[in-house]
């Protein structure tokens, strides 16, 4: 039985914040206060979704231009003086929620149990009366025009509200008036329904009814509304999945006397609540009396004041949110400090199977995802009952079709780190199945899954696309709307997203400017060094330095980044003149030069190819040398000439079997291809420029050396599955020739590609291992996520072709992240 819908991604929560007490509620009207229940001060909320500066007036409120009022810390005013960094750090550890017209509603006709004839909240009928919009209205449709059939509701709530206890009869009529008004827009499909809309709101307009109070509908409509939610029930009567007795409790407010209120109870959590709802839980309130129901509601007042959110607790899936939104958009590094203190926090909640994770499908997701991607030791044993599809459609996001919810759970499928990880192979199955059916069917995935993010996870798996890329998309794709839709709307608060998305603006834009001008360098540094004259050499240095630029793109990393820029560029040079562009004797004379290592090279090369190679090569490989040597503080220039002979020798071994004529076994093939592959020259030299010290042991630990060969196995078999065919036609043979050899022509290519790519998907699996793991490792963290982000890079550019071989396949990415401006229109 699932017990959680209030603040899944389908149905996503704002951020709230502890807050400090503000003057108390104004008692506008006399409403009697019930027994000796406290009335908690006055928070009035804080919408932090604008840019500009504001100041709380005599009662705290502080409205914006919409006229939507939020909760505010005490301190009742918030400069914004300080940059976007500063107010982010400052909001990051804050959680703050909006308040809830519609709940609070709900709340206010909550009679006392020790007074059934008085309210137990009156503080919640003092905020329905302060909180009217001059329309009549109530609720966050003013910011924006697809938010009336909300409004309606919302307004219909408060109007019931202050109707049962006989109180505000202006604002009555002032709200049936704008019922009237705008009664006719809930047949519009253009608009945004509230989840349950049309069981909620009839029932609300037959308790109305039933209360002696007159709404100005027709009689007509009246009786479609509730002839269409009844024929609904009457229809999936005989339907006894659990997912949809949780639906039908999760609206209980509107259908009264119809359920069994008893049977509702059963999917109380611990906190109290039903669903995290307080709506829901203050109409069983309203119905039968229960303890931790009412003091659920009573530490909503406590800590919100005179109103209530829609959902709550909900601050561990808000902090996931906040640190998801950073990273996706590039700037997690200027916060480091608090996500770890969040994610620290959020962590002790996973160890101790905290309700707010374990019972919500969304937040166990997302917290998996953050948590072991940021190094923490998590279990994948926590979705061992959300790996069978039928749990799934049994839950309340089965029955509503939560694509955001599904969309969450298919992210955490792909952080794989063992073999023995079924669990997420199940996952990753059903909601792949069904995020494509969803795309198939066009429905309609709710206001914060945009049917293209869809489609892009399902092609672009988070180890096959790249975070520059991915920050661009996301920046530019930000913060669209700014409000969510439950059973009522409701918007982010905390991190102010014109904060977030300027700083992450700034930041591209800085790291764009910086990547044209090391690019033209690249390019000046080409033709310094003859390389453009070579002619047997593909001129690769936008590929290459994109490479760099989408792995460590950060500006702080410019030598990282031009060390393995330049790197690229001299494995493809050599590769090329290895393959095809030197004949034996210079190969042989270029591994000579390279072993010597001195001085005399100019005198002792035999052609002026094998010059203008070595000559990069004694340059380069010195400079980069001296640089990571005052930078470790030992000397490195030996480790980086050993890299480049190692890899020379393997590359020489693959020569003299073309040469030869002779068929190397298989794994004679790939114990030499790991390392012709030509990695080691680029990531290896990078590694000492990104920061952390690498002591001897380090680069001579089995860990280092594991590493490089798990992302070299990765890149030589996605290599050789997309350059099968055009190797053929050279009359060169690789693992997917070798392969079909072996079986005696009984493995179709088909089948050993299948194989492959099971090779590949287990380096990767291990590879990650690796990179996330921290008890045992001696390669610093940061030095391990190279040999990640390469292995992504890898699979990006052999995920269609051999796009590094293709002249145009990889051309829109490298312009989308050095030369085409961000197209930004929504700050």
């Amino acid at each position: 039985m699932n017990l959680a819908i209030a603040h899944s991604p389908s149905f996503p929560v704002l951020a709230a914040s502890a807050r400090s007490p503000s003057p108390s509620c104004d008692s506008r009207s006399s409403i009697p206060v019930a027994g000796n229940v406290s009335i908690a001060p006055l928070l009035v909320p804080l919408c932090l979704s604008a840019s500009f500066c504001f100041r709380d007036d005599a009662q705290g409120a502080a409205k914006l231009d919409h006229g939507c009022k939020k909760h505010t810390s005490g301190n009742g005013t918030l400069l914004c003086s300080n940059g976007p960094m500063e107010r982010i750090r400052e909001h990051l550890q804050k959680i703050e929620l909006s308040a809830s017209s519609y709940d609070t509603a709900w709340v206010a006709m909550v009679p006392s149990p020790m007074s059934p004839q008085r309210p137990c909240f009156p503080q919640c009928l003092n905020w329905i009366l302060d909180n009217q919009h001059p329309d009549g209205s109530w609720g966050l449709h003013h910011i924006h025009p697809s938010l009336i059939i909300d409004g309606l509701s919302s307004t219909l709530a408060c109007i019931l509200a202050l109707e049962r206890w006989k109180s505000g009869q202006e604002h009555v009529r002032r709200g049936l008036s704008f019922i009237e008004s705008n009664f006719s827009r809930i047949v519009d499909e253009q608009l945004h329904s509230p989840i349950g809309f049309d069981i909620i709101f009839p029932g609300m307009v037959e308790y109305a009814l039933n209360i002696g109070l007159e709404i100005p509908i027709d009689q007509s409509d009246i009786n479609n509304m509730l002839c269409k939610r009844d024929a609904e029930l009457q229809r999936e009567q005989g339907n006894n999945c659990e997912g949809r007795k949780a639906y039908l409790a999760y609206v209980a407010e509107g259908l009264a006397n119809i359920l069994d209120w008893r049977e509702i109870m059963k999917y109380q959590r611990e906190n109290g609540s039903l669903f995290n709802s307080p709506s829901t839980t203050a109409a069983a309130l309203m119905h039968i009396y229960d303890a931790k129901a009412l003091e659920y509601l009573r530490s909503l007042l406590l800590r919100f004041g005179c109103s209530v959110p829609t959902s709550y607790p909900v601050d561990v899936h808000i902090h996931l949110c906040m640190i998801d939104n950073i990273e996706r958009l590039g700037v997690a590094r200027h916060f480091s400090h608090e996500i770890k203190s969040i994610l620290d926090r959020i962590y002790r909640c996973w160890l101790l199977n905290d309700e707010e994770i374990s019972s919500d499908m969304a937040t166990c997701a997302m917290a998996f995802r953050l948590l072991r991607m940021n190094g923490y030791d998590v279990s994948s044993d926590c979705f061992t009952q959300f790996s069978e599809v039928n749990y799934f459609y049994n839950s309340l996001q089965g029955y509503l079709k939560d694509v955001s919810t599904v969309l969450e759970l298919y992210k955490a499928s792909q952080i794989k780190i063992s073999p023995n990880e079924l669990v997420l192979d199940k996952l990753g199955s059903w909601s792949r199945d069904f995020l494509k059916q969803a795309l198939i069917s066009n429905q309609k995935l709710g206001l914060q899954v945009a049917l293209q993010e869809v489609d892009y996870a399902l092609n672009f798996p988070f180890y096959a696309n790249l975070e520059c890329l991915e920050h661009k998309r996301n920046i530019e794709n930000f913060g669209a709307e700014k409000f969510h839709v439950l059973k009522t709307s409701y918007q982010h608060c905390g991190i102010n997203d014109n904060n977030l998305l300027r700083l992450a603006l700034e930041d591209f834009c800085t790291s764009q400017s910086i990547y044209r001008k090391e690019l033209q360098n690249l390019e000046d540094w080409v033709k310094e060094n003859k390389l453009d004259q070579l002619e047997f050499a593909r001129q690769k240095q936008a590929y290459c330095y994109f490479s760099a630029a989408a792995t460590l793109f950060s500006p702080e990393m410019s030598e990282a980044r031009m060390s393995w820029a330049k790197n690229s560029i001299l494995t493809t040079v050599v590769d090329d003149f290895f393959d095809f562009g030197g004949s034996r004797e210079e190969l042989e004379s270029l591994i000579s030069l390279v072993e010597k290592w001195d001085g005399t090279w100019k005198e002792e090369s035999c052609s002026e190819q094998v010059k203008i190679i070595f000559s990069a090569l004694f340059n380069t490989i010195n400079e980069h040398g001296i640089r990571a040597s005052a930078l470790q503080q030992r000397s490195i220039t030996h480790h980086l000439v050993e890299i480049w002979l190692t890899l020379m020798k393997s590359m020489m071994k693959e020569a003299e079997w073309t040469l030869n004529k002779e068929v190397p076994s298989l794994d004679e093939y790939m114990l030499n291809g790991y390392v012709s592959f030509a990695l080691g020259p680029i990531i290896l030299p990078a590694l000492y420029f990104v920061g952390p010290q690498l002591p001897e042991y380090v680069v001579n630990h089995p860990e280092y050396q594991n590493l490089l060969k798990l992302v070299s196995t990765c890149g030589r078999l996605l290599n050789d599955i997309q350059g099968f065919q055009r190797e053929g036609k050279e009359g060169k043979l690789n693992s997917v020739s070798l392969r079909i050899l072996r079986s005696h022509g009984s493995a179709s290519e088909e089948e050993v590609k299948k194989e492959m790519q099971r090779a590949i998907d287990g380096s990767r699996t291990e590879l990650l291992r690796l990179v996330l793991q921290q008890d045992g490792s001696v390669v610093p963290r940061p030095c391990k996520d190279l040999f990640w982000k390469m292995c992504r890079i890898l699979h990006v550019f052999y995920m269609k072709t051999d796009g590094f071989t293709s002249p145009k396949e990889m051309l829109g990415a490298v312009n989308s992240v050095i030369h085409e401006p961000l197209k930004v229109s929504h700050i």
